[in-house]
């Protein structure tokens, strides 16, 4: 965690937050942060940061874009709820909106409130439809930290420790991370390895017509920015389609852009059966859906599944609007021109480093990963760097089994001038930490 000044005019809010704020809430940066507008935060003095965290990849689109702004306050001065003792223009209208934004033939939508509640939503669907009760996630996952997601959650220890016994039914196979793996610089090998261990779960542990769903980020997220090969999604399909399984695809955080496609599957040429999305829809309103066909949702019967805040029509205009600016402005087309752009910066910049293990990104989710000396992941340097970057006035989050990754998640219209300013600030800080 980064800290202010004793003189900082944040403490007294500090104070009150140490007081009353339950502290099983972290935070990464000790700022009271009173306004935020496109790529930057200010706190209470006044001062500014280049927010390269956006919210955990929730302001796609930049702090308070005047265009959600504009349609949260024409909504609210119009209808701000109705649940679902009725049905709402703002819930039909996005429902639409991402029927025809989503990929393959995904067409049926239920609105939630966050990513968990998307991911419990549709693990409900695939067990309630296929009448199986296995779910086979991968090592590495972050899927939420409701009861049922922390089981499903696999990034760090930190999320599950002490909270057993969690829900059973769940079998956690090898992630293709090709760089940690006993076969780094051959993506085959890796790929081949994992589908390996895939087969053998099927002869030695669970029996393939007991799985209701295979749960995976095509890029995970809080285990550190890991593109899923190619080959290994292409094949994941292949055996779900044989065995009647479901495929569920987790883009809360990919999503909307941020890889240089509206949702990171498409880079795949992989259909899924259940798709999730969440953070980037909304432009900082809450809000969470998961979508799939309607041959799989109408054997759902009504009432099996609901909530009462989910699809607020608030946030549904925050959502209509978010997704207007993102095809609007073309920043699916920018996000990947650009994303490539920070990462060759990057490379050039500090990819000799010996303690500098791997850049990788796609479109604009970009992770640096540290080493110590002997090759092992470096918790303490990723931290060091996060410290600088904070004390040069720019905000990064660690990620990774670890936290020994650096992520960068700037708005995807970030200009020119704050993108160039934010490579050459994580430079200064790596060539600061890592002498």
């Amino acid at each position: 965690m980064v800290t202010v000044k004793a003189t900082d005019k944040n403490l007294e809010y500090l104070t009150l937050d140490d007081a009353h704020v339950n502290p099983v809430l972290s935070r990464s940066a000790r700022i009271v942060v009173e306004r935020a507008q496109g790529s930057y935060v200010y706190d209470m003095n006044g001062d500014s940061y280049l927010d390269f965290a956006q919210g955990i990849a929730v302001n796609n689109i930049g702090h308070c874009h005047p265009a959600v702004v504009e349609a949260v306050q024409k909504q609210v001065a119009q209808l701000m709820h109705t649940s679902v003792v009725t049905h709402n223009k703002p819930y039909i209208e996005l429902a639409k909106k991402l029927a025809e934004i989503s990929p393959g033939k995904l067409d049926s939508v239920f609105l939630a409130n966050s990513g968990a509640e998307a991911v419990e939503g549709a693990v409900k669907l695939a067990r309630y439809v296929t009448g199986r009760p296995v779910i086979v996630n991968f090592r590495g996952s972050f899927h939420g930290r409701t009861i049922f997601t922390t089981a499903l959650t696999t990034s760090k220890l930190v999320y599950r420790e002490k909270y057993e016994p969690l829900p059973g039914s769940i079998f956690t196979m090898p992630f293709p991370y090709t760089y940690r793996s006993p076969f780094r610089g051959n993506e085959d090998a890796c790929v081949k390895e994992c589908l390996h261990q895939i087969d053998m779960m099927f002869k030695q542990l669970v029996h393939p017509d007991q799985v209701a769903a295979f749960l995976i980020e095509p890029v995970q997220g809080e285990g550190g920015y890991i593109p899923a090969p190619i080959s290994f999604m292409k094949e994941l399909r292949k055996i779900a389609d044989k065995h009647g399984i479901l495929l569920i695809i987790d883009e809360v955080q990919s999503g909307f852009g941020r890889t240089g496609k509206m949702f990171a599957i498409e880079h795949y040429g992989v259909e899924p059966d259940i798709m999730l999305m969440a953070k980037g829809i909304a432009g900082g309103m809450p809000l969470s859906a998961f979508i799939a066909r309607k041959e799989i949702t109408s054997k759902w019967l009504p009432g099996r599944h609901g909530s009462t805040f989910g699809g607020n029509p608030v946030s549904c205009a925050a959502a209509m609007a978010t997704i207007d600016v993102i095809q609007s402005e073309k920043l699916i087309e920018r996000a990947a021109k650009k994303g490539k752009e920070m990462q060759d910066a990057l490379r050039a910049a500090v990819g000799q480093n010996p303690q500098v293990g791997d850049i990788r990104g796609i479109g604009m989710m970009i992770a640096v990963e540290f080493n110590e000396k002997d090759g092992s992941p470096s918790h303490d340097t990723a931290e060091e760097v996060a410290k600088k970057c904070f004390e040069h006035k720019m905000i990064v989050l660690t990620c990774g089994s670890h936290g020994h990754c650096i992520r960068l998640i700037p708005p995807l219209n970030v200009s020119d001038e704050d993108a160039k300013k934010g490579i050459d600030i994580l430079e200064k800080a790596i060539k600061e930490v890592c002498k």
